[in-house]
């Protein structure tokens, strides 16, 4: 293949990325409406009851997702599509598009006036159907490696083990290891690595501009949150009497910052209970601004040509060159977050886990 054949299907790529990220963002707003860029973005970033895929004029391509309701004993399961973009109700439900209850299915009877309940929402949401879908991914990839191995025992890995094998590695040796010592690495190596792959996979998901990627999975506190809830509870029943004991009676500080008022444990204790908060907010925080500022930029093309189309085209080559920029630094964000975030876990099971003996008697 000659060099301009290689040019022209680069450039080819390009268009098709560029394409691809814009095909969400082609909603044309409504005649006597400005483009609202923050309503835009939020409905990118926060989770849905149904798939958006592109919007042409004034039709929408969506694919909706059943919705599972718990509400005075009763189970509904029916599709989002029965509320029509929440124009209509639905057996006494209606999915709310303003108020407080903005995004929430309420049940409102017969009777429209009368006090909303909010019933138990089971639905598969985008988050949910995208975080299954990156289960099954991880599994067909390691469940296929692990056949490789079984197969090829004494082959040096090729293909996909090739690019996982490294991985799993790093993982073992340079952060279970590492950080939680010879003796205990073993049993927290697996927790690590499920941790690592997914955030890691939902990640690089999040960053592909079409169906099935494009859920702001690990950009979602209540996913971040079950995550560091993993880890405290794994942290606090590994705690060993040393780990317990340097909480709540340190050694080496002094006896005035623990009696009469324990300071000091206070101090500690709260430590206990900050550090999956800041695993929590951290993960949260760096995905989902990465996410916006991308969003952002797209943005400038739609507010600037609704000042003038030609402001809307001088503005678009800047504003594609830097969302192609971010999203290719989004892609070493997607590693470092994912290592980030297991590299802190595997800390606090080192200092569970870690002994003290040697330490104290020095002291």
């Amino acid at each position: 293949m000659s060099l301009g054949d290689n040019c022209n299907l680069m450039r080819k790529l390009l268009i098709l990325f560029v394409f691809c990220i814009l095909s969400p963002l082609v909603a044309k707003p409504a005649e006597g409406k400005d483009f609202n860029a923050g309503q835009m973005i939020m409905e990118h970033i926060t989770d849905a009851h149904e798939w958006h895929i592109l919007t042409l004029g004034h039709v929408h391509v969506s694919i909706p997702l059943p919705v599972i309701l718990l509400h005075q004993g009763h189970l509904y399961v029916f599709s989002f599509s029965r509320f029509h973009h929440g124009e209509q109700m639905y057996k006494g439900f209606k999915y709310m598009t303003q108020g407080p209850l903005k995004g929430k299915i309420v049940y409102l009877g017969s009777a429209a006036a009368v006090q909303p309940m909010i019933p138990v929402d089971l639905s598969i949401t985008k988050n949910v159907l995208a975080i299954f879908f990156s289960v099954v991914l991880l599994l067909l990839v390691f469940f296929s490696i692990a056949s490789y191995y079984r197969k090829n025992p004494d082959s040096p890995p090729r293909g996909l083990a090739a690019f996982i094998e490294p991985i799993i590695l790093f993982v073992r040796d340079d952060i279970a290891k590492s950080s939680i010592g010879e003796k205990n690495y073993e049993r927290y190596t697996p927790y690590l690595l499920t941790v690592f792959f997914f955030i890691f996979f939902n990640n690089l998901l999040g960053l592909v501009p079409f169906f099935p990627g494009g859920a702001n999975v690990t950009g979602n506190i209540t996913v971040t949150l079950v995550l560091a809830l993993f880890t405290f509870i794994i942290t606090t029943i590994s705690g060993n009497r040393d780990y317990w004991r340097h909480i709540f009676n340190a050694p080496g500080v002094p006896w005035w910052l623990k009696i009469p008022v324990p300071l000091m444990p206070i101090v500690e204790l709260l430590g206990v209970f900050t550090k999956p908060f800041v695993l929590m907010v951290r993960l949260f925080a760096n995905i989902t601004a990465g996410h916006i500022i991308v969003l952002g930029f797209i943005s400038l093309i739609f507010i600037f040509g609704n000042i003038h189309p030609a402001l809307g085209y001088g503005v678009s080559w800047i504003s594609l060159i830097m969302s192609v920029f971010l999203s290719l630094l989004e892609l070493l964000v997607a590693f470092l977050q994912a290592f980030v975030f297991t590299l802190l876990s595997a800390l606090y099971f080192g200092m569970a886990t870690e002994e003290h003996a040697n330490h104290d008697n020095h002291h």
